[in-house]
């Protein structure tokens, strides 16, 4: 008979065994601070976009920002005069600083960030909703036949909105359309409550978190087959049943049972050794066999090996039984270890083809049950078979182990002469280095032995030839290997320092250092809106969130109205103040004019003057150039042209009334502002009068008391070239025909 087993007796952790008899086929652990966070839903931040990538990087709270490729953006982020037809780019979807919504769609792995999706999924017990993605939807692959048919007339009934999908699960074979219907209509509460909880803050923050092991054990895991749970914790066993009435199966309730022995729930059921196989490297088989598991950061490797099986009665027997019993037992090691990604198991080589299909056979065989979506390769020709494993949740490895900070993960390490001999090439390194006055050398206590005595002569050789720098070998208990330190010491750095206080130093340091990141446990996020609303039995579900905002919503007013209450200066009051105070109190009053006359004469004095200052503007930006450059400097050149010019002559500048003459001098100057070249030629032809005009609106008893001052005539260029002058270009003189052949050959023709 198939048990689900709860075990809930240890706060930390808190275990899901799945076993059929006494043989455990899935295991679900969750410890705290190791929460899954798949599935939870986030409202995010766009950081970067990577047009190379055709992706965007969402902060989303975590540490490492999310990876959210273009083909997991929904259409709602489109623009809306986007063509369905033509490929879009990432720029002309999203842009930074824009908040979108995303689920995470798988963990972040080692240095890899989390891989998120904007197509929203929300799983229920018997279907899965997609409220933003209108293409997805069906019914499950593991259903088949007239079930399948029968499951699709049931799927037409259901009152679905526009634009979303919807996909029957397992669990909702043979369940009645009202059955579905019920289930469609809580994830619709529960999309509307995310959507307004949303609405209320900034990103980042958590928005929906995923359901804990139990509910989803609830989730995934009832099936008609499973004959009863048991449960070792009072308090967990209450939970569990409201929880399994939210979901709508009432009729697991009277399996639901209490755990009350002297041994413990595990231990009854002789699994604990089963589990604690899921955590070892090397798994033996009953036959005398055994596989061996190693994950790396780009595959999962199982090797098998016959060890001692030696029931066949040939080798060829052997190897067949031996792949035969390890490919049922690494079906049931992947559930329990929940590896993902690329798997390739080698095994025992077998020549007849005929027992490579068997076992390829009896591997599709035991993997027909996981959850996981999985596809099997056949055995090549060197006896390797690929498989892939979708990743539900974090392995068993990676959320309860760490790196060891020895090997660093490697899983060996250095020995002590080829360490030895490492760290003495590096002091020779930083001895010969210009200004070095010693090296120290912080090492092991062997590694050190090692130095000093057998490789005494070698240090003693390195100090001669590097001109006296020292080489101090200073060896530490708290140091293993592989670890060292080697420092180099340059002139003007000497400390009187002991040697062996060296090493206390050292300590002392990395300590301090480990204090200050310590490895504490990481505190649960808190979500803005609860994973699973507990309804009454008779209710349906109801959104807890929603009432907290709209209660905040409500308050909100009221605190506003309490601070401005509070802000608000208090009137003035006589009583309070002395007779000098009333005095300056009054005085002030008298001399300040009220605010309601001050607006009035402001408005009064800008009315009048709106278009004066309208005028002024465009005068200003044609004196600056409208904003060119050649322009502005063109004006200051000419200005400064007349003001030399009025120097040399020492013209007296009358003053004109500025009134009269804005007019024309807008007139000069949208004159002084032509090209270059033409104001150039009008300077040669022009005198010095009529380059400095006078405004014509000055008057004439202005200029009449002027003093007349002779200007003395520019002296003309010497012409380099003779000048003809004809009537026609026909007739030419025929005294300068030859003068003009000779210039014609070195110049163009001339006209008149």
């Amino acid at each position: 008979m198939k048990r689900m087993l709860i075990n809930a007796t240890q706060q930390e952790e808190l275990r899901v065994a799945l076993v059929n008899g006494q043989q455990l086929y899935d295991l679900d652990i969750e410890s705290t601070g190791h929460e899954q966070k798949k599935a939870n839903i986030y409202k995010g931040k766009i950081t970067r976009i990577e047009p190379s990538l055709e992706a965007a990087f969402v902060d989303y709270g975590a540490e490492r920002h999310g990876f959210l490729p273009l083909k997991e953006i929904s259409r709602e982020y489109f623009p809306r005069d986007h063509s369905s037809n033509r490929h879009p780019k990432i720029k002309d979807v999203l842009h930074e600083g824009q908040e979108v919504i995303v689920q995470i769609d798988k963990e972040e792995r080692g240095n890899k960030g989390a891989a998120l999706t904007t197509f929203i999924s929300l799983a229920g017990c018997f279907l899965v909703l997609m409220p933003n993605n209108p293409r997805a939807g069906g019914i499950s692959r593991r259903i088949e036949g007239e079930e399948r048919i029968g499951l699709k007339a049931t799927l037409s009934r259901l009152e679905l909105p526009d634009g979303m999908g919807l996909i029957i699960r397992t669990a909702g074979l043979g369940k009645d359309a009202k059955a579905l219907q019920w289930d469609l209509s809580l994830r619709l509460r529960h999309w509307e409550a995310i959507k307004k909880a949303a609405e209320g803050r900034p990103a980042p923050f958590l928005i929906h978190q995923e359901s804990n092991v139990i509910v989803r054990a609830f989730r995934d895991y009832l099936r008609q087959d499973l004959g009863e749970i048991l449960i070792d914790n009072p308090n967990t066993l209450k939970l569990a049943k409201e929880h399994i009435t939210a979901l709508g199966r009432p009729d697991f309730i009277n399996k639901m049972k209490i755990y009350d022995g002297e041994t413990p729930l595990f231990s009854h059921y002789q699994i604990e050794s089963q589990i604690e196989s899921a955590f070892q490297r090397e798994v033996r088989l009953p036959s005398g066999g055994s596989i061996v598991v190693d994950t790396t950061e780009a595959l999962t490797a199982i090797d098998i090996n016959s060890a001692r099986a030696t029931k066949g009665g040939d080798i060829e027997e052997t190897a067949r039984n031996t792949n035969l019993e390890a490919a049922e037992e690494i079906a049931r090691q992947l559930r329990l270890r929940d590896l993902g990604g690329l798997i390739v198991i080698d095994f025992i080589d077998m020549t007849p083809i005929r027992h490579q299909r068997d076992v390829e056979q009896r591997l599709r065989e035991a993997v027909h049950q996981d959850r996981a979506r999985i596809q099997i390769g056949r055995i090549s020709r060197f006896g390797l078979l690929e498989m892939s494993r979708q990743r539900l949740n974090p392995s068993l490895g990676e959320s309860s182990h760490h790196v060891c900070p020895r090997c660093t993960g490697t899983g060996s390490i250095r020995d002590n002469e080829s360490l030895s001999l490492s760290i003495l090439r590096l002091i020779e390194e930083e001895a010969l280095k210009e200004n070095t006055v010693k090296v120290h050398a912080i090492v092991p206590v062997p590694i050190a032995s090692y130095l000093i005595n057998e490789k005494r002569d070698s240090i003693n050789a390195i100090e001669n030839r590097t001109n006296g720098v020292r080489a101090i070998i200073i060896p530490t208990e708290n140091m293993q290997t592989p670890n060292y330190a080697v420092s180099r010491i340059r002139k003007g750095e000497e400390n009187t320092t002991i040697s062996y206080m060296l090493a206390q130093q050292y300590n002392a340091g990395t300590t301090a250092a480990q204090e200050e990141t310590p490895n504490e446990r990481k505190q649960r996020e808190q979500p803005a809106l609860s994973a699973l609303p507990l309804p009454e039995a008779s209710s349906s579900p109801e959104i807890t969130a929603v009432k907290k905002s709209a209660n905040t919503a409500s308050m909100a007013p009221k605190q506003r109205q309490m601070r401005t209450k509070s802000v608000a200066s208090p009137p003035f009051d006589d009583t309070s103040m002395n007779l000098l105070q009333r005095l300056f109190h009054h005085l002030k009053a008298w001399f300040t004019p009220s605010p309601q006359s001050q607006e009035a004469k402001s408005i009064q004095n800008i009315a009048p003057n709106t278009t004066e200052t309208r005028h002024n503007d465009r005068r200003d930006l044609r004196r600056q150039g409208s904003g060119r450059k050649d322009r502005g400097e063109r004006n200051v050149r000419e200005e400064n042209e007349e003001n030399r010019e009025q120097r040399h002559n020492k013209r007296p500048i009358s003053p004109t009334p500025v009134v009269e003459t804005t007019v024309d001098t807008n007139k000069t100057q949208r004159k002084n502002q032509q090209p270059r070249r033409q104001q150039n030629d009008k300077r040669k032809v022009l005198t010095a009068e009529i380059k400095t005009p006078l405004p014509t609106t000055v008057q004439t008893s202005q200029l009449d008391e002027e003093p007349q001052r002779t200007v003395i005539p520019r002296r003309q260029r010497r012409p380099l070239s003779q000048k003809i002058r004809c009537h026609s270009v026909d007739k030419i003189d025929t005294d300068n025909t030859a003068t003009l052949q000779k210039k014609r050959e070195g110049s163009p023709r001339y006209r008149c």
